[in-house]
């Protein structure tokens, strides 16, 4: 654990290779964030939703919608990286979306559309063979990655923002 409330899982490292094992566990963790984001939330209210969870920071409310928003892309870009040689993929400004209306969405929403999106999501990391996981995309931000890089990516950006919500609760003793 980090000391730093920003990253409770610590800060995200480039994988450049994983093996099967590794590979397996960060497709599961990518499986069981619907499931880790409804616990981190149960019984929280409104007001609590609405917390941020630091300084500058978003709620609960808004890191969950931003956790749809974020693997709705994230999912559309291994789809580009398995059917495209080596496609640009495009950024968004996370904090502008963030921002709008729908963030004010109960988070039930998009917890219903990780639900799904994950479900399907890792069923198509399950199928992939080994040398599917080295095609790259090029990220106008980070440069050229690897589909092994984007699973560790995402893998690791469920579990920061799940505990994002954990340590909230933790240290407001919700």
């Amino acid at each position: 654990m980090s000391e730093d409330i920003r990253y409770p899982v610590g800060k995200w490292g480039r994988e450049s290779a994983l093996n099967g094992a590794a590979r397996a566990a960060c497709i599961q963790a990518i499986a069981d964030v619907p499931a880790s984001l409804s616990a981190a939330l149960a019984g929280l209210t409104d007001a609590q939703l609405d917390t941020p969870y630091r300084d500058g920071g978003w709620s609960p409310r808004q890191i969950t919608h931003h956790l749809a928003d974020s693997h709705m892309n994230a999912f559309t870009r291994f789809k580009l990286g398995l059917t495209e040689d080596t496609p640009t993929i495009k950024p968004y400004d996370e904090n502008i979306w963030a921002e709008t209306a729908d963030n004010q969405a109960p988070v039930a929403t998009s917890v219903g559309i990780l639900t799904g999106l994950h479900h399907r999501w890792a069923l198509l990391l399950r199928s992939l063979e080994e040398p599917a996981f080295g095609r790259m995309i090029q990220h106008p931000e980070r440069g050229p990655m690897s589909l092994t890089a984007l699973l560790g990516l995402y893998a690791w950006h469920g579990r920061h923002h799940v505990a994002q919500i954990t340590a909230q609760r933790v240290r407001n003793g919700w």
